[in-house]
C-alpha cells in the first residue's frame, strides 16, 4: 500500500532547519510519501540531502527529493503586489515539495504540465 502524508505549511513554519528536516526524515522513514504544502529552501533541502546519507543503512536507502513552484505568466503589477503582500504576511506557501523514500520512489519527473511520480512495489516481509 502506498501511502501520502501531507505537511501543512503552518507545522513547519516555525520549526528551525533541523527540527523541520528531522520531522519530514521521520515521516519519510517509515516508508510514506511526504507532501509539504510550500517549496524548502535551498539551505533546507541540501541540509535534508546530508541528513539522509548520514541516516542510510539497510532499512533506510535514502529519499527522493522535488520541488514544484509555479510562475504565473503575465501577471499585472497589482496583482505581483497582492501576491508579494501575502507572501510576506502569511509565509511563502506557493508550491510543494514531495519527499518519497527511495525504497519506494525510484524516480520523480516534472514538466510544466504533470508529476510523474515512479515507485517500486514495497514487500513486507513476514515475521
Amino acid at each position: 500500500m502506498l501511502t501520502l502524508q501531507f505537511v501543512p505549511y503552518f507545522e513547519l513554519q516555525n520549526l528551525d532547519v533541523d527540527s523541520k528536516v528531522d520531522k519530514l526524515l521521520d515521516i519519510a522513514k517509515t516508508n510514506k510519501i511526504v507532501l509539504v504544502e510550500g517549496k524548502l529552501r535551498p539551505e533546507e533541502e541540501s541540509y535534508l540531502i546530508q541528513k539522509t546519507m548520514m541516516s542510510i543503512d539497510k532499512k533506510f536507502k535514502g529519499v527522493e527529493i522535488c520541488g514544484v513552484d509555479y510562475k504565473r505568466k503575465n501577471e499585472q503589477f497589482i496583482d505581483v503586489l497582492k501576491t508579494s503582500l501575502a507572501r510576506l504576511l502569511l509565509g511563502n506557501r506557493e508550491g510543494f515539495t514531495i519527499i518519497g523514500p527511495a525504497s519506494i520512489v525510484r524516480e520523480i519527473r516534472r514538466d510544466p504540465n504533470k508529476i510523474e511520480l515512479l515507485t517500486s512495489s514495497v514487500k513486507k516481509r513476514r515475521k
